[in-house]
């Protein structure tokens, strides 16, 4: 058993950091209040090869596992950036998976190197507002017309959908009362998000600001058949294959944000002084922040596990929730330490904790909540019986 890092991954972790720490907070507080997008930080991100970590070397990526993605979105969630950073580039490191494993050469060759050179920016269109985690039930319909589909519904929380190019889109192609699963007859597509055919809402949230979110509203979207990725019917399969990988990298960057926030919390308790002393200096200060410190260090052990076991082939189901679960939990309870510790100053935009207490709510409900893992774990790794 070697917990050390490579060469290699210590590389990562120092460069990524090293360009993340050129955004200063003074630039993310500018992107909170105004909702700007991040380009510069993206662009950055992308002519340094980021953005194609996990893509094959052949179409310019660097052909490397879950592992170092874990790593670097780790980096990137520690950064002054926080969650913002992160968003902005995460469905870039998750995201392509279907089209790298289950695209054809044709696809592979259109797609891949546009979006590891940020070229084209891509959205999720999976989430809708009546199916919400049961995404068998889900009513976008892509109905096949000649050589070509037309789509009809809605997509809910549809992450940088004002920005995006494309969308990897998933519709129903047979009818649910038609399919002997109600797994089956779920196609996904990679097509391009055309605002004649969509409308882009976006959505008023509470944090995040500059990664927007939205609603997708999809009337008679023509997709070429060249579009669809692997089989017709088969998308919910090919979708699995990127959440223990997902659920992996949201993991790690609520433990990155919990580490920004527990990182100013100390360096404040240390200089703050009150009564002559400095806060620090009270165990009822000290011992809230060292229990952030050991529940953090645990939950990214959790999620090196699982990349360790995703990138190996072996099953990493149950760690990779674990890891969802304990490192949104563990970032949100640091976070909210971190708010406590700077007191009233605590709330104020200037200190930056407030706005890594409200980024951090994502890592507990996105893409998958607590409760669910919770029902997950006690079946799959207890025994017990399925409760949903």
């Amino acid at each position: 058993m070697d917990f050390a890092l490579t060469d290699e991954q210590e590389a990562i972790r120092e460069n990524v950091a090293g360009l993340c720490n050129r955004f200063d907070d003074e630039y993310w507080r500018d992107r909170d209040q105004t909702g700007a997008f991040p380009d510069d930080f993206h662009r950055a991100m992308a002519d340094a090869g980021w953005l194609g970590i996990t893509m094959p070397e052949e179409y310019g990526g660097a052909g490397l596992g879950v592992t170092e993605a874990a790593l670097m979105m780790h980096e990137v969630a520690k950064s002054p950036g926080g969650m913002s950073a992160a968003s902005a580039i995460h469905i870039n490191i998750f995201g392509p998976h279907p089209i790298v494993v289950f695209g054809n050469k044709e696809q592979k060759e259109r797609f891949l190197p546009a979006l590891i050179k940020g070229e084209i920016k891509s959205c999720f269109g999976v989430t809708e507002p009546n199916a919400g985690l049961n995404t068998t039930s889900l009513q976008t319909r892509a109905v096949k017309d000649g050589s070509k589909y037309i789509a009809n519904g809605q997509k809910m929380w549809t992450t940088t959908g004002q920005e995006a190019d494309k969308i990897m889109l998933l519709a129903r192609t047979t009818p649910k009362e038609d399919c002997k699963k109600a797994t089956d007859g779920l196609s996904l597509f990679f097509t391009d998000l055309n605002r004649e055919y969509c409308d882009v809402r976006v959505i008023d949230k509470m944090g995040r600001k500059s990664v927007d979110s939205n609603e997708v509203f999809i009337n008679d979207l023509p997709i070429p058949e060249e579009d669809l990725i692997g089989e017709e019917g088969k998308g919910f399969y090919y979708l699995l294959h990127s959440l223990n990988p997902e659920r992996v990298l949201v993991g790690v960057e609520g433990v990155g944000l919990g580490m920004n926030a527990l990182a100013r919390a100390a360096k404040y308790a240390a200089e703050r002084e009150v009564f002559g002393r400095p806060i620090g200096q009270n165990q009822g200060i000290q011992h809230p922040l060292a229990e952030n410190w050991m529940e953090l260090e645990a939950a990214l052990l959790m999620a090196m596990k699982a990349a360790f076991l995703y990138d190996n082939g072996e099953d990493a189901g149950t760690f990779a929730n674990a890891a969802k679960y304990l490192g949104g939990e563990a970032g949100f309870k640091a976070c909210t330490q971190a708010v406590m510790t700077h007191g009233g100053v605590g709330y104020a935009k200037e200190f930056t904790v407030e706005r890594l207490m409200r980024e951090v709510m994502i890592c507990r409900i996105a893409p998958v909540s607590p409760q669910l893992i919770l029902c997950y774990i006690a079946e799959k790794a207890l025994g017990l019986p399925k409760s949903y």
